[in-house]
């Protein structure tokens, strides 16, 4: 039984190792801590299958050790009455779900950002500038969130489209309300940084 309980244990550290890079972004925005906190697991993701396939044989196992008939030898050592929950069915399928819950996370993460739906008035469309900003460390799709969430907290912003699969972002904003160098700070805020930018 106690080891059945290390597997569970051992499932759910590694599943949370799996979305630790996803996690942690919006953990930052959350509670309002530094939004270098974004990057800080992402060199974990190259490893997350892995550590889903590591995930999915231990919990496998865990249930296959709690379901398999058991011998019905006599021991004296053998514990009787009814096992504590800890041990029981009911909590691994309590672990068993929280854990898919948790290694699920990139792909219902974006819920946890708050809307950045603005108005933004252009008194002169001279002012409207596109600048596209090369930038290093994301690793997947979430890595987008906390850059672009970063982004659209400045005034100004028009319309912004961060991609991970090109490593940039789009940017088109209002010249008279904000600048280049205030964007990239913002972005670089993330723990992600630009390597380049260049004016469309």
């Amino acid at each position: 039984m106690k080891t059945n309980n290390k597997l569970v244990g051992v499932g759910f550290l590694t599943a949370i190792a799996a979305s630790l890079c996803c996690i942690t972004p919006v953990l930052a925005i959350i509670t309002g801590l530094s939004g270098s906190l974004a990057s800080t697991f992402s060199w974990l993701d190259p490893f997350r299958p892995y550590f889903i396939g590591l995930t999915v044989l231990v919990f496998g196992f865990a249930w296959y050790q709690k379901l398999r008939p058991k011998n019905k030898m006599s021991c004296d050592c053998e514990e009787s009455g009814k096992p504590k929950f800890i041990q029981s069915k009911f909590f691994l399928a309590i672990m068993t779900v929280f854990t898919a819950l948790i290694m699920a996370f990139p792909l219902y993460s974006t819920i946890f950002y708050p809307k950045s739906a603005k108005q933004v008035i252009v008194v002169d469309k001279s002012d409207i500038q596109t600048v596209e900003f090369k930038i290093g460390g994301m690793t997947c799709s979430d890595c987008e969130n906390p850059i672009h969430h970063e982004i659209n907290k400045l005034s100004g912003i028009i319309k912004s489209s961060v991609s991970y699969r090109n490593g940039d972002a789009i940017v088109e904003f209002d010249k008279s309300k904000t600048d280049i160098a205030e964007i990239e700070k913002a972005m670089n805020s993330t723990g992600y940084t630009v390597t380049s930018k260049k004016v469309k």
